[in-house]
């Protein structure tokens, strides 16, 4: 019985690597999305592992009637789908502020943690192409409640 147990994981470890891709050691760009207001973000993302990287989102908008910015850190794992197509998944947090020129509305600067699932397609040149969801739980008093982010990222792999 412990033999069949070692050589199934044998295989699923030989067919893993065997699909296994590696990714781009960098990547910089933009997440175009929206949400409460946010529609652009700087992108850098920073290989941890083969399967493994560091995603940090810098956002800042000027509304009518608020200037914010919001600085996101994801961890994400990658798993190839087909050929060039990866999908991925992960979670992190990170750090908002809002400045509102309305005087009975408070500043406010909250943390916010967030999930994030997406898929990407690498071009034999470096771009990166990406869609993703990213939901995010703010814990502030005025954003205390769960947002929808859905993207599109456009990177250059370097």
């Amino acid at each position: 019985m412990n033999k069949l147990i070692l050589a199934s994981l044998a295989l699923v470890f030989g067919i893993v690597s065997l699909s296994a891709q590696e990714i781009a050691n960098n990547a910089v760009g933009l997440r175009l999305g929206d949400s409460d207001g946010f529609g652009a973000e700087v992108s850098y993302q920073r290989a941890l592992g083969s399967n493994n990287r560091l995603e940090v989102d810098l956002g800042w908008r000027s509304g009518n009637d608020f200037d914010g910015f919001k600085l996101a850190g994801l961890y994400q794992w990658v798993w190839v789908l087909d050929g060039d197509f990866n999908w991925y998944a992960g979670g992190g947090g990170g750090v908002a502020s809002y400045d509102f020129d309305n005087p009975f509305v408070n500043d406010e600067t909250f943390v916010f943690a967030a999930g994030n699932i997406g898929l990407e397609y690498s071009f034999d040149f470096p771009l990166l192409l990406s869609l993703d969801f990213r939901p995010e739980i703010g814990f502030g008093s005025i954003n205390n409640d769960l947002d929808f982010d859905i993207a599109l990222g456009v990177r250059y792999q370097f």
